[in-house]
């Protein structure tokens, strides 16, 4: 019993515990309905595209769709105030929202299923940015509702499940869409739109595994409702004395709008200052390895010769595996070392392994290879995307959770995806191997960053 005693007191096995806890168990599958739209609307489509045989440059552009995740802070207000009649009064603000978008992503994919490339390109694209808007409406309302279920200290472990479900998703929408596909296919060589379209069938029918969890989940409570009444009062009487010839309804609509799109900003700029700067362009610039590299990656196994059942197999076993061992080890390391040390850490692996990419671009079709790099990759991205979930969870304040995460989370992705649309265009110009190896390049000035951020951290 003593040994027992002294081991269940051991710092690594109680931070284990908090695994253990309903919400890190309930982010892991709100995590899933998060990262499964991501690559149906960017890689794997990318794919199916250049299948289809569209044009590189083209399929480039397409994926500015995704800017919709970087814009997704132009209405993450709505989202943090805005009531939807009827699901608001059943289920609360976040669970609404979170089963709105949830609905609204599961229709577009299968819009997106029943639309050929070939034959109506534009459609496919306006389906195409249904989805990234509905998806990116649902990160808005998920994020807030993991910030809000769990304290400051348990935000790692949350990220971690939660990045856990996000990656095996991506895997799902990735290995397993194409693995679909390639199962769907009747005819021998070519382009099958009908193998397309039930895969995506499969993949949005997937999206209940989201729906189940936001209808058996509880609404969080936070104490911050006081304390924004409180200030909504404040801010009521301010507005009646500088306009007394406004209506009530002109009052409250201003007010609104006030604390809705203005307060969330002003407040992480009050907060940080001219710190606000450093915080800001670290946030814009840590995925931009990753997010550039990562556009091009299923045309690059395409073009190497790797057949669609060699990409999946690779991606479900191995891509699995390091997902989860990845997502695991940044939690823990993050929870005994620190967040911006395993931010380091993290940084420092995502550029390294883009320079296997350029590596296998040399070596051919080569299995084995293809193996090791996808590994590396993916164990990179599951430690460095759970610190930066960390990260960012600590950097807002519960009372605009939803608007000032979003704000965090936009900006991550504004530039990456913005200068990913290019990359169709760098590998046609220079090739594969030195595309990649300026992909690791630009990760050089992240590093740099994350040792300013811990310092103004440490500061503050």
């Amino acid at each position: 019993m003593f040994l027992l005693s002294k081991a269940s007191q051991h710092p690594w096995l109680a931070a284990l515990r908090v695994y253990t806890k309903a919400p890190a168990l309930r982010m892991f599958f709100l995590g899933f309905s998060s990262g499964l739209p991501l690559l149906l609307v960017l890689g794997t489509l990318s794919f199916w595209l250049r299948e289809a045989g569209i044009e590189l440059s083209t399929i480039g552009m397409v994926t500015w769709v995704g800017l919709a995740y970087g814009f997704k802070w132009l209405w993450a207000p709505l989202v943090d105030k805005l009531r939807i009649p009827f699901l608001t009064t059943l289920m609360g603000r976040r669970r609404s929202w979170l089963l709105f978008s949830q609905c609204v992503v599961l229709c577009s994919l299968l819009a997106m299923g029943f639309t050929d490339p070939q034959k109506n390109l534009s459609l496919m694209i306006g389906f195409t940015a249904l989805t990234a808007f509905a998806s990116a409406t649902q990160d808005i309302a998920l994020d807030a509702y993991r910030i809000e279920s769990a304290d400051l200290s348990e935000q790692a472990a949350l990220a971690a499940t939660y990045q856990t479900g996000y990656r095996l998703a991506m895997i799902w929408a990735g290995a397993g869409a194409l693995a679909l596909a390639a199962f769907f296919t009747t005819v021998e060589s070519g382009y099958d739109p009908q193998a397309w379209k039930a895969a995506y069938c499969v993949m949005a029918l997937s999206m209940a595994v989201g729906v189940v969890t936001v209808v058996l989940s509880p609404e969080p409570t936070n104490n911050v409702r006081e304390t924004t009444s409180e200030q909504t009062v404040k801010h009521r009487l301010e507005c009646r004395q500088k306009h007394p010839h406004w209506s009530e309804r002109m009052v409250n609509l201003y007010v609104w709008f006030y604390e809705a799109a203005c307060m969330p900003f002003m407040d992480f700029f009050i907060r940080f200052r001219w710190h606000a700067v450093i915080v800001l362009c670290l946030i814009a610039t840590y995925r931009i390895s990753d997010v550039v590299m990562g556009v091009m990656a299923n045309p690059f196994y395409q073009d190497l010769g790797f057949t669609k059942e060699e990409v999946a197999a690779v991606s479900k076993v191995f891509g699995v595996v390091m997902t989860l061992v990845g997502a695991f080890l940044g939690g823990l390391i993050s929870a005994r070392v620190g967040v911006m040390k395993t931010l380091f850490l993290g940084g420092l692996l995502s550029a390294l392994t883009n320079l296997l990419f350029s590596w296998l671009a040399t070596q051919g079709h080569h299995l084995p290879y293809l193996v090791l790099t996808v590994s590396a990759d993916n164990l990179a991205a599951g430690i460095a995307s759970v610190a930066f979930l960390a990260y960012l969870s600590g950097l807002t304040n519960v009372a605009y959770t939803a608007t000032q995460y979003a704000l965090f989370s936009s900006i991550m992705l504004l530039l990456p995806k913005f200068l990913a649309g290019f990359s169709g265009f760098v590998v046609e110009s220079v090739g594969y191997n030195l595309f990649f190896i300026g992909t690791a390049v630009i990760g050089i000035p992240v590093l740099i960053l994350v040792v300013w951020a811990g310092r103004i951290n440490n500061k503050r």
